[in-house]
């Protein structure tokens, strides 16, 4: 009996997945907000110009509606100073409206964005899944299985396979556990990590029409809600670096902005190390993200020494100096060069070699990836 074997396949028209009016203009409106470092009337503004050019928006859903939805869903929220009329928390207003400001619900979906685009590969797991090469009592299984040693807690005895070694020992008839027959699970060690990020927010971060800040902001606010969300054993500080130094909470990553500053890179480094000092774990780590050549210090009459003409001996000297510390308190130095010109490229090369980090000669594509990659690597270091 002969058999139809043949196979149909059957064509349907394909249908894209429908956004709506608010989803589209909210993409669009996170990453200009973002640009314009939280400045919500500026976002606004050139949302307004982006639906001129584009068409956006229609008669059915206006940007003004889009605003309302904003403070709707708790993403805005409007200030009033002199009293008369409600805003969106409820406070009263003169009815003329007030200063509009993101609140910490949109920080936290910039983060969340942020993470999304620069290691939109990752699959969130468990708390602290990073390893070290040591094996010990530590709190993460590996499926392997040693003999029962002196000192072993009792929590790490696998009793189905001691039981199984009794019965293979003394045999059924007669229950019998001994010593012998113990069995423990072998356990890996889960390396903490305490990162310092810093950022150059020195001019020459937006010099030329260029825009190198926002990229690395997003690279900050990406591995902040990282670690925060997929390692929460872990610790990371921010700080950025100009003329001074200075930390940042995480929440005000998204309204960081470039100064008319130099590159005062030895306080950057000074600051980094001090607070590494102050932290218990084993494991520490610097990443600095520059375009510049340092060319700024502070001396100690408080008064600044600054040259920006090509790379000032004194200046230099002074950060080899302190890769060198660091690498005598063991904290590795990965920097991220935004800048090809091959004198700063010869500079940088120096100072890694005086710590013995890294370093990434880089534009801006990418440079999410190779921090995340970095900082997998310099986690899987073993406890000493």
């Amino acid at each position: 009996m002969a058999m139809n074997t043949r196979k149909g396949f059957r064509f349907v028209p394909y249908e894209a997945a429908q956004i709506s009016p608010f989803d589209k203009l909210f993409d669009i409106f996170q990453e200009l907000i973002t640009h314009t470092s939280g400045d919500f009337d500026e976002a606004i503004d050139w949302l307004r110009e982006l639906d001129k050019e584009y068409e956006l928006t229609d008669e059915n859903y206006t940007i003004e509606h889009f605003i309302e939805d904003l403070k709707a869903k708790g993403y805005i929220r409007e200030e009033f100073e002199n009293g008369g009329g409600t805003g969106v928390d409820g406070e009263e207003g003169d009815g003329s409206g007030g200063d509009i400001s993101i609140t910490a619900k949109m920080e936290r979906i910039i983060r969340q964005r942020a993470l999304d685009q620069i290691f939109g590969k990752l699959k969130r797991s468990g708390a602290g899944n990073h390893k070290t090469g040591r094996s010990g009592q530590g709190d993460e299984h590996t499926g392997d299985f040693r003999e029962y040693r002196y000192g072993d807690g009792l929590e790490h005895i696998s009793m189905t396979e001691s039981l199984k070694n009794a019965q293979v020992n003394h045999g059924i008839g007669s229950f019998k556990l001994s010593e012998e027959d113990l069995v423990v699970e072998d356990t890996q060690y889960k390396a903490q990590m305490s990162t310092i990020l810093m950022i150059d927010i020195s001019h020459s971060m937006i010099l030329y029409g260029e825009d190198r800040i926002t990229p690395a902001k997003k690279v900050a606010m990406a591995l902040s809600e990282l670690i925060t969300t997929r390692y929460p054993k872990d610790t990371l500080d921010i700080l950025v670096f100009g003329n001074d130094a200075w930390p940042i909470p995480i929440k005000d990553l998204p309204y960081l902005k470039v100064g008319p500053y130099h590159t005062n890179t030895v306080a950057g480094l000074q600051l980094a190390m001090d607070m590494l000092r102050r932290k218990r774990n084993t494991n520490k780590q610097i990443f600095m993200i520059t375009d510049g050549k340092p060319s700024c210090l502070r001396l100690p009459d408080g008064t600044y020494y600054k040259n920006s003409a090509g790379l000032d001996d004194f200046i230099v000297e002074k950060c080899y100096n302190m890769a060198r510390q660091a690498r005598k308190l063991h904290i590795p130095i990965t920097t991220f060069m935004i800048a090809q010109d091959p004198y700063l490229m010869q500079f940088i090369r120096e100072f890694t070699e005086a710590n013995k980090g890294k370093a990434f000669f880089t534009g801006l594509k990418g440079l999410g990836e190779m921090i995340f990659e970095d900082y997998e690597s310099n986690r899987r270091k073993k406890l000493k």
